[in-house]
């Protein structure tokens, strides 16, 4: 029995996806931080505590800076391995940085406390993913590689297994399944992972959503069929849309190969703490019970949660709710068009976005978003099958697409941005948070010298006037 033993490792979400995905990521660090010491001593593999949204909602939202409250966390967390999440050339933002801010984000991010980089392209274009492996590397950082992962006649197992073997080559330490829409069903699951397993001797780990209901199984199917490590969430903020439960995973492989050797009683200490904090964001209406449930519609039509939240939205503001099935006939349409690409943050809101419209407008293609020319254009990269000849002319016309790495064509950047921020540095990590949210930060920055002034309250609420409530 002894030699069979093959513990699972967990990453716990709680500080990033977890409350990035049921609280739109409005956990403060005040929150986080008497709970550290008790969670630094579980054993986790990692805990996921930035990158994401996080970035964005701390300066955007609760006037945090994100790099202060990395750093708190590295203090705390004295034993247990940081992990974040960044989108490869797009860094947390939605566009292409020129390889030098990739490389001192990456570069500032490890210096700051963060040990693992979860690295992923929307496209699975690993040309998009080389300079922040390599910087990852560089800094002596753990580079994990995650593929967005996605159902459709391109992606067979072939595929999957091969671009795992790619990832190997590349230098990866380690390889994510990352089902953001939580599509994976346990017994695909378990023939991806045993796949990806030919293809690779990396670490493989899974993330998926609670979305559709399946991800427990999902999680048990893909460890027994040779994963090493997955990511789930404390029970209070677990489930719905979040990460499934830390506690019911440890004790379901309790006593079997694959025992965690988590303790129970530390890890309901932590759950203790956090659900208080779960009724406080459910009384204030932040955490709607809705996204609780199972959403079988995503599985039905193989759309993200987020993104038909989204297309709601769009035609409750157009008038057009009788028109949600017909947009949801329609983006199977519009991806195939766009190369087939996963729907991920930022291709699933471009794809969403062009279905409405052509619904809308009654005619395909009258009407192209500048992110949907962007895509055909080639700014974020190949996909994994042709664009469609035609609405890419139709966007783009007889301009000639781009076939190279995107970021090839970015001049560094960094300087410039240094030149725009002068008066406002107080650290040498303001420069990466003004490159990749130029307003918010510039607000933020404002906000911030306005406290340290000891400006009166009304004066330091100017300084942030457009955040939101």
């Amino acid at each position: 029995m002894e030699e069979n033993k093959r513990p699972v490792k967990i990453v716990e979400t709680v500080l990033r996806d977890a409350h990035q995905s049921l609280i739109a990521t409005r956990m403060t660090t005040e929150e986080m931080l008497p709970i550290v010491p008790i969670m630094d001593e579980v054993g986790y593999h990692a805990v996921e505590c930035w990158g994401g949204a996080t970035f964005d909602a701390c300066l955007r939202f609760l006037k945090e800076d994100p790099w202060e409250r990395l750093r708190k966390l590295r203090a705390g967390f004295k034993k247990t391995k940081l992990q974040m999440l960044f989108r490869g050339q797009n860094i947390l933002g939605y566009n292409h940085y020129a390889d030098d801010v990739v490389e001192y984000f990456v570069q500032k991010s490890i210096a700051n406390g963060i040990d693992i980089i979860r690295i992923f392209d929307c496209f699975n274009d690993l040309r998009n993913l080389e300079t922040a492996v390599n910087a990852a590397k560089k800094e002596q950082g753990e580079a994990q590689i995650a593929l967005s992962y996605t159902l459709g006649d391109a992606y067979t197992l072939d595929y999957w297994k091969e671009t795992a073997r790619r990832i190997e080559e590349m230098g990866a330490d380690s390889l994510c399944i990352k089902d953001m829409a939580g599509l994976l069903t346990p017994y695909e699951g378990s023939k991806l992972v045993s796949a990806i397993r030919e293809g690779t001797k990396l670490p493989i780990d899974i993330h998926t959503h609670y979305t559709s209901g399946v991800a427990s199984m999902t999680y048990m199917k893909c460890i027994e069929a040779g994963a090493d490590i997955i990511d789930t969430a404390i029970s209070p903020l677990s489930m719905g849309t979040s990460q499934p439960a830390t506690e019911v995973l440890v004790k379901t492989f309790e006593g079997t190969p694959y025992d965690t050797g988590l303790d129970l009683n530390k890890l309901s200490e932590i759950a203790d703490y956090f659900r208080p904090l779960r009724e406080k964001y459910i009384a204030s209406g932040r955490l709607n019970t809705k996204v609780l449930g199972v959403d079988i519609k995503t599985l039905l039509y193989q759309v993200p949660g987020g993104m038909l939240s989204n297309l709601v939205s769009q035609l409750k503001e157009a008038h057009a709710e009788d028109k949600y099935y017909d947009v949801l006939r329609e983006i199977p349409n519009v991806r195939k068009d766009l190369g087939e690409p996963p729907l991920v943050t930022p291709s699933s809101q471009i794809v969403g976005t062009q279905a409405v419209l052509n619904v809308l407008q009654g005619e395909r293609y009258k009407m192209i978003t500048k992110e949907t020319k962007k895509v055909l254009r080639g700014e974020f990269g190949k996909t994994i099958k042709p664009f469609n000849p035609e609405v890419q002319k139709k966007a783009i016309g007889d301009e000639e697409p781009i076939t190279c790495r995107p970021a090839d064509l970015l001049k560094p950047q960094l300087d410039g941005f240094r030149e725009e921020i002068r008066d406002y540095m107080r650290q040498d990590e303001d420069v990466l948070s003004y490159a990749l949210f130029p307003q918010v930060a510039m607000e933020f920055f404002k906000y911030r010298d306005a406290q340290e002034s000891g400006v009166d309250e009304n004066k330091a609420d100017k300084a942030t006037k457009s955040y939101p409530v």
